[in-house]
């Protein structure tokens, strides 16, 4: 299975290298790296469907792909079964990128296996701590979007659907979802890693709305 591993991160590196909006390979090689991290210390982990999942769960990420939520399943399988990989796998690594994403903050989102968990996991502590804020910035630029509006409020979305269709400020998204990430997390390894990083959003805030009102 490890030769498996190896050429999807090949092929997942040469469709994903040059991109700027903070999803590129190198956000993908970090969720590969600590979803393996957070697998080891959970022994009932396929860990072939963890690093499968964490390679493949932003090949076709719905925010580039018109909101299609099945695209990353649907681009996570087309890879594997070119490589040959059994349905099973393929059907397992597919529900991991089918539930990966952030869907709203008043949408509940626990995966169904803990494969899923881990990833998502995973994902998420790469949206937070100082690559995290360096990775809003850039998706943010990406997509045109202000970085900061004074008097525009953050949402709680409601439902994907809402999520989806958001547009704010790039400081709105701390809230309707970067600061929400450390209380959402499931294995015990991610909410240690979670709470520097949790800190380190918040200071960064502080700071930031200091210098905007000329304060620092």
């Amino acid at each position: 299975m490890q030769a498996l591993v190896e050429r999807v991160s090949r092929s997942v590196r040469r469709a994903m290298e040059g991109d700027g909006t903070g999803h590129d390979w190198w956000h993908v090689w970090r969720v590969w790296q600590t979803a393996d991290r957070l697998a080891k210390t959970e022994p009932r982990a396929d860990r072939t469907v963890v690093s499968l999942g964490a390679l493949l769960h932003d090949l076709g990420d719905w925010k580039f792909h018109g909101g299609d939520e099945e695209a990353a399943p649907r681009e996570a399988a087309r890879l594997l079964r070119r490589f040959k990989a059994d349905a099973s796998l393929i059907g397992r690594v597919g529900q991991v990128c089918r539930e990966v994403s952030f869907k709203g903050a008043g949408v509940a989102d626990r995966p169904t296996s803990l494969e899923a968990r881990i990833v998502q996991d995973a994902d998420r502590l790469d949206a937070i701590g100082a690559v995290g804020i360096a990775r809003t910035f850039a998706y943010g630029g990406a997509k045109g979007r202000l970085i900061f509006e004074p008097g525009v409020p953050p949402v709680l979305h409601g439902s994907f659907a809402a999520y989806k269709k958001s547009k704010s400020h790039t400081i709105n998204h701390f809230h309707e979802k970067l600061l929400l990430l450390k209380d959402r997390l499931h294995t015990r390894g991610a909410r240690r890693i979670a709470r520097e990083r949790h800190a380190y959003l918040k200071t960064f805030l502080k700071r930031f709305h200091a210098e905007w009102d000329g304060r620092a």
